[in-house]
């Protein structure tokens, strides 16, 4: 059984990736699209932070760091998590009834069904190549615990934003539409987490560590490797990245099991 499931999911990740990649001269060109629209906010911050010099004690390579977990997390997390992402129109179009017809978990069809190779591909490099100009000039100190640590907080992070769909996904149950909740707990969130939370405002701080914990994706672990003076939290937060991951996706989890047995179907 385990074998068929690792075989089904190679050939869904096969027929995905063909479907994505049919035209490549097209798919070279919005991949490319992606990393320079996102590059271009970048490339914003870099020359402002050239007259400012630090941004409360961050320079720009500490920044783009920062931006680097962002980005890299997100381009591993929508290869796995588009269904998710897209989740409200699958029930609006009625195509999750097709899912629910079929003898497999309905969460392993919706990971494997689909994946955003373009987003994953401009976020993902655009992570890369701020890693590669940042890490060697932040000051880290790369060890093998340091690597260790750096992978698994890059997991942490995949399964925090992976959590935050799973939750809004399973809202789409109740409510059909939750692209307002979407924009407002996860792509306006995403915005702050780019920067120091210690520069905002407690309220905001607040809810980037205990409410919409983006802070675990890129701030704590960027403090563990850097360690900056402007933190003000307790510093076992900068070893919680993987164990907030884990919690989140398994709360997500039992929420989207309780969910599912409430599911209509909405026609198409």
């Amino acid at each position: 059984m385990k074998n068929d499931t690792i075989y089904l999911a190679g050939v869904y990740t096969r027929t995905i990736m063909r479907s994505w990649f049919q035209y490549k001269v097209d798919a070279v060109l919005r991949s490319l699209a992606v990393f320079l629209r996102e590059a271009t906010g970048i490339i914003v911050i870099y020359f402002t932070l050239l007259k400012f010099d630090t941004l409360n004690g961050w320079d720009i390579h500490e920044l783009l760091f920062l931006f680097s977990l962002l980005f890299l997390t997100y381009g591993i997390l929508i290869i796995f998590f588009t269904g998710l992402r897209d989740f409200g129109r699958t029930v609006r179009n009625g195509g999750f009834d097709r899912f629910i017809l079929r003898p497999r978990g309905l969460l392993f069809q919706l990971i494997f069904s689909n994946a955003d190779w373009f987003a994953a591909i401009g976020h993902g490099s655009l992570g890369i190549v701020l890693f590669v100009i940042s890490a060697g000039n932040a000051g880290i100190t790369w060890s093998p615990g340091t690597i260790i640590y750096y992978i698994a907080a890059l997991i942490g992070g995949v399964m925090i934003q992976g959590a935050i769909f799973l939750f809004l996904a399973s809202l789409n149950i109740y409510l059909l539409e939750t692209n307002s909740l979407k924009e407002l707990f996860y792509w306006n969130m995403r915005k702050f987490a780019g920067y120091p939370v210690s520069i905002f405002h407690k309220a905001i701080q607040f809810c980037m560590i205990y409410v919409v914990p983006f802070a675990f994706v890129n701030y704590f672990p960027a403090q563990y490797l850097l360690r900056k003076e402007d933190m003000s939290y307790p510093s076992i937060y900068m070893y919680l990245t993987p164990v907030v991951g884990v919690v989140m996706y398994l709360a997500a989890y039992g929420f989207w099991r309780y969910s599912i047995r409430f599911y209509n179907s909405s026609g198409n």
